[in-house]
């Protein structure tokens, strides 16, 4: 095995948390971690379902087209083996897309056909020495069976699929020196040629074809063909078939050893399981061949076909190109190959655990396992185990999501002081609190507590202020009333929206007892405010009257030493000190 990245994997930061992809996991191969999806190659077949239907184009296929160009470089003579959908996918000659390739640098281009014609000689070959075979083409189909149906691995024919019996021939053909590069709609062929890549270097996809033409410049649209354009060793035939459902069992009807052999075709991992999975080999009572597709409608509808017409101009396209052997084909190849069982490992658990994982997302009953499926399980209990093996979180469970939602916005509408009510654009209300019916009359609480909830009353009938949850679904603006009288009351409100114009919300407090009590501390707090204004007024004449008699009796004063301070005319011209000792004297 390589050290290779695995064929699918998950860009995680785009990821966006929808579990899509475990939905429709036919084999439950997602894993989440952190809320991410992941892919858990241990458990998955490749088939490629993830990829295509994932919203945000998280999953993602490996891009080896680096590695190509690189071979491209060292190797001496590369060879591009393509599918034969390629008929349906790119919608022009074989001679284009060959001339293509060899101008991408490729030294010879075959199709996988002619594998596939070898596949069906040998499985003539096989027929008459069992009552039952599984056919070996589609890789994606045989790992299915071989994680999901072990019992019936012994039963695939032990054959190389046709891309590597291809391989096998052209490294005959060409040298063991000589890379081999498939191209075709398969995901689960790169984990093909991870594993045998002795045989066929590398598997690209037509979604990397597409890219590469473009990056070169190369549109099959306007390309002309080169006239030397052909299929090495030679051009196939029936093989040509293999894509659409019943294309093999058409070329097998063609040799005598299919003659009293019942053939089926199954297509899908779903009609692969529900055919296979309760029966036994014993049970068979005449010889079957099962050809097996995992992709509904054969490879035409392959994963990486980006071409997606109508299912019939596709299987026209691969028919009108084919033409049917006139006699059967002597082939002797040695393609055997070997498949051996390779169960998945589901975990065990104990019942105290499954049930203890059962609480953990509030199922407390079997009236509790609603079965819905929402979390990409086909059950609670599937959920469960998922659990307990690591392989999924609770958050998955959109009920017990919605559950545990539900209880903390009850818990935080029923301890919240406020009344809360919500309303939809008819003013019928969806949901309020028990606060909200206390607001405004007995009749209302009366009704609320025969109704928790009061869930489609009309909002008119609460409340006397409807026009402003009115105006806020109108246009949208938030209303907040610090102050709204009605009657004798006082409400503190705030309207919002919660879905424009659909959806309002309205918070409202009864602040009557504050705003009285506000107001009285307002009236005495004014009637102190009076009395020390009159006081400091009094004060205020107070000090002016003994200011004035102050001044008075200062100016007097200082009018009898002025007085004194003029004794006679003899004084005149005495010195200051001399006329302060003068004053010391007669003190």
């Amino acid at each position: 095995m390589t050290s290779r990245r695995y064929p699918v994997y998950t860009v995680q930061n785009e990821c966006q948390d929808c579990y899509k992809c475990v939905r429709q996991c036919p084999v439950k191969a997602i894993k989440i971690e952190n809320g991410h999806a992941t892919v858990m190659p241990e458990m998955c077949v490749a088939c490629g379902h993830c990829v295509n239907i994932c919203p945000a184009g998280a999953k993602r296929v490996r891009d080896d087209v680096g590695r190509a160009r690189l071979l491209l470089k060292e190797k001496k003579t590369v060879i591009a083996a393509i599918a034969p959908s390629f008929r349906g996918e790119f919608g022009v000659s074989a001679e284009v897309v060959i001339t293509a390739l060899k101008k991408l640098g490729f030294t010879h281009v075959s199709e996988v056909a002619l594998g596939a014609q070898q596949v069906t000689a040998e499985t003539a070959k096989l027929l008459p020495k069992r009552k039952l075979w599984l056919s070996s083409a589609c890789p994606a189909a045989v790992a299915y069976i071989q994680k999901y149906l072990p019992q019936h691995a012994e039963a695939i024919t032990p054959l190389l699929s046709p891309m590597l019996a291809l391989g096998k021939s052209l490294k005959k053909l060409y040298g063991d020196d000589a890379a081999i590069v498939f191209f075709g709609p398969c995901i689960a062929k790169k984990n093909e040629t991870d594993t045998h890549a002795y045989l066929v270097d590398l598997a690209l996809t037509f979604a990397d074809l597409r890219d590469w033409l473009t990056r070169d410049g190369l549109d099959l649209r306007t390309l002309p063909a080169d006239k030397d354009a052909t299929f090495v060793p030679e051009r196939a035939e029936e093989g040509g078939l293999y894509p659409i459902e019943g294309g093999m069992l058409r070329g097998l009807q063609t040799y005598p050893q299919a003659k009293d052999v019942r053939m089926v075709t199954l297509t899908g991992l779903e009609a692969i399981h529900n055919a296979l999975e309760n029966i036994r080999d014993d049970e068979v009572d005449s010889p079957v061949f099962v050809e097996l597709l995992a992709c509904v409608g054969g490879c035409i509808q392959g994963p990486c076909m980006k071409n997606r017409k109508a299912g019939l101009l596709n299987r026209l396209a691969v028919c009108n190109a084919v033409k049917d052997p006139e006699t059967p084909r002597e082939i002797k190849a040695e393609i055997e190959e070997g498949y051996n069982p390779e169960p998945v490992d589901g975990g065990t658990c104990e019942m105290s655990a499954l049930r203890a994982a059962l609480r953990r997302i509030g199922k407390n009953s079997l009236a509790d396992e609603l079965n819905c499926g929402g979390c990409g399980y086909e059950t609670c209990r599937d959920f469960a185990k998922a659990l307990i093996n690591g392989r999924a979180e609770p958050a998955m469970c959109l009920s017990w999501l919605r559950k545990q939602a539900q209880t903390k916005a009850n818990a935080l509408l029923k301890c919240m002081p406020s009344g809360v009510v919500i309303v939809d654009n008819n003013l019928t209300i969806i949901e309020c609190n028990h606060r909200y019916a206390e607001l405004f009359d007995k009749d209302t609480l009366y009704a609320y507590e025969a109704k928790p909830g009061l869930e489609g009353v009309a909002l008119e009938k609460t409340n006397s202020f409807p026009h402003l949850f009115q105006r806020v679904l109108d246009d949208g603006q938030e209303v907040l009333k610090d102050l709204l009288r009605v009657g004798d009351r006082i409400y503190d409100v705030a309207i919002f929206t919660i879905d424009p114009h659909k959806t309002v919300g309205g918070i409202i407090l009864d602040v009557t007892r504050a705003e009285m009590q506000r107001e009285q501390i307002s009236k005495r707090a004014q009637e102190v405010i009076r009395k020390n204004l009159s006081t400091v007024q009094e004060i205020a004449c107070r000090l002016g009257e003994n200011m004035a008699e102050t001044e008075i009796l200062l100016r007097n004063l200082a009018e009898d030493y002025g007085q004194k301070a003029q004794p006679a005319d003899d004084a005149a011209g005495e010195t200051p000190d001399a006329i302060r000792r003068s004053w010391k004297d007669e003190d």
